[in-house]
C-alpha cells in the first residue's frame, strides 16, 4: 500500500506507555506513534484527523516540555457531546494517543493502568479540549482554527462530481489531490501555529 508522502515528514509523537513496559510489549516502553497510525485508524486522512493529530501534539508538548509524555496518565475533556459534529473523530485519535477512554478502555491490572474515566464530554471549558496530567494537575486548553487554510478552489466543485459519479478519472485525481494538500498544509505548514492551533495553560481555580 502507498500512502501520500507527506506523510513520512508529519512529526511523530514518542510516548512512555507504563503497561507496554510492564507487558514488554516495547523496549522501555517507549512508543512512537506517526500520523498514518491515525489515518489507519480513521480509514482517511482529512482536515478532522490533521486537527485532531495537531491539538493532541501541541498540547502534550505544552504539558512535558522537558519530558515525555505519559501514556495513561493523561485526561481529555472535550466541550462538546461524543456524538455532537466529528467529536467522535477527534476523539479516537486521543485514545489512540493517550489511551485515554471513557469506559471502554483496558480495565488494569491490580489496581494498574486503568485507561478508563480518562475522557469526558460536555466538559464545561472555553476551548475544544483540555488535557490534563493526572500526576501534576497541569492542564492546558487547545483548539483548532483552520478557516484559514483553504481548499483549492476547486476542491468543491470536484468533489460534487465524484460524489455524484460524473467526474472523470482525472478530476478523480486532482479531487483527492487538492484534498489532500489541504491537510498537507495543515500538519506540516502550520503544524506548529499557535494561530492555527492555539494552547492555553489553565490556571488553578
Amino acid at each position: 500500500m502507498r500512502f501520500p508522502a507527506f506523510f513520512d515528514a508529519v512529526p511523530g509523537i514518542v510516548l512512555h506507555d507504563p503497561l507496554a513496559e510492564f507487558l514488554g510489549a516495547t523496549e522501555g516502553g517507549l512508543i512512537e506513534y506517526r500520523y498514518v497510525d491515525a489515518v489507519r485508524l480513521a480509514g482517511h486522512s482529512c482536515p478532522t484527523v490533521a486537527a485532531a493529530w495537531g491539538m493532541t501534539r501541541r498540547a502534550l508538548a505544552a504539558l512535558y516540555p522537558d519530558g515525555t509524555p505519559q501514556r495513561g496518565a493523561i485526561r481529555a475533556d472535550f466541550r462538546a457531546d461524543r456524538l455532537s459534529g466529528v467529536t467522535g473523530v477527534i476523539a479516537s485519535v486521543v485514545t489512540l494517543i493517550t489511551g485515554a477512554t471513557l469506559d471502554s478502555g483496558f480495565k488494569g491490572i491490580a489496581g494498574r493502568f486503568d485507561r478508563r474515566k480518562l475522557m469526558y464530554f460536555v466538559a464545561d471549558i472555553a476551548d475544544e479540549i483540555r488535557f490534563t496530567r493526572l500526576d501534576t494537575g497541569a492542564a492546558v486548553d487547545v483548539r483548532a482554527e483552520l478557516q484559514g487554510i483553504p481548499f483549492a478552489p476547486e476542491t468543491q466543485a470536484l468533489l460534487q462530481k465524484c460524489l455524484v459519479g460524473r467526474a472523470s478519472a482525472g478530476e478523480a485525481a486532482t479531487f483527492r489531490d487538492c484534498w489532500q494538500a489541504r491537510v498537507r498544509s495543515v500538519l506540516l505548514e502550520h503544524g506548529d501555529d499557535p494561530g492555527v492551533f492555539p494552547v492555553r495553560p489553565v490556571t488553578a481555580r
